[in-house]
């Protein structure tokens, strides 16, 4: 197949994409089924945007020659209409199909048969599509086949919502363990060393059994105390 490239997507613009995708669980199991239940070659989960089609994931038995990070270019894609359209788009046989037997997407690509379902996230955020090819028809456009596909593109939707929102908590935690370490914990190590050093000054001063077993105890919970926070902060990073 022509017009395709191994090299990686960009990790500025792609890369959470791509590791988002990868944390799927099933995520290959997914295009396995869809493989297997379509009679498809080659089926994959596609980052599209207005310049970029990037693959996230793939089942290719059709020597295709896509793995993850692949591209093409999204002009020569359906996929690029799909994205303006928000359609899901469905051929049995290009051949025989009056809109598409003239498309140049599929005479360039080789293949007969395809489907491709818009996976678009809970927020209405076009992510990409979840899309399957083969150099042979196939019978898609069934309500089974269509039906499959809509529920995977949803069902990825909301595991990459579900990514996106552990992923802010995350970094809202870490900003937590930031602020601990530069803040709560450098104050508190403060306090201790003013306890520890008013201890030590009234240690100094002629002091009753009492006094002294008093003193004796306030340094010893600044020690202790001291000694966790010390310990919690390395557990903090």
């Amino acid at each position: 197949m022509s017009d395709t490239s191994s090299s990686p997507a960009s990790p500025h613009d792609f890369q959470a994409d791509l590791d988002a995708i990868a944390a799927i669980p099933g995520i290959a199991a997914t295009l396995e089924v869809v493989c297997l239940t379509t009679g498809m070659g080659f089926a994959a989960v596609a980052r599209v945007t207005d310049d970029r089609w990037v693959c996230c994931a793939v089942k290719d038995d059709i020597a295709f020659g896509m793995t993850p990070g692949s591209e093409l270019k999204v002009q020569t894609t359906i996929c690029d209409e799909i994205r303006s359209s928000g359609e899901r788009v469905v051929i049995d046989h290009v051949a025989k199909d009056a809109q598409f037997s003239g498309h140049h997407t599929p005479a360039l690509y080789g293949f007969q048969s395809y489907i491709s379902q818009p996976i678009v996230l809970p927020d209405g955020k076009f992510f990409g599509t979840l899309c399957a090819i083969d150099p042979k028809p196939n019978t898609l456009n069934t309500p089974a086949v269509t039906g499959m596909f809509k529920l995977f593109a949803d069902l990825i939707a909301l595991q990459l919502d579900t990514h996106t929102h552990l992923a802010q908590v995350e970094k809202e935690n870490e900003q937590l363990r930031h602020r601990f370490r530069g803040g709560l914990g450098h104050d508190m190590r403060n306090t201790l060393a003013a306890m520890d050093a008013g201890a030590r000054l009234l240690e100094r001063t002629p002091l009753d059994d009492r006094a002294a077993l008093i003193v004796r105890e306030m340094q010893n919970s600044a020690r202790k105390l001291s000694e966790q926070v010390a310990d919690a902060m390395k557990a903090q990073g």
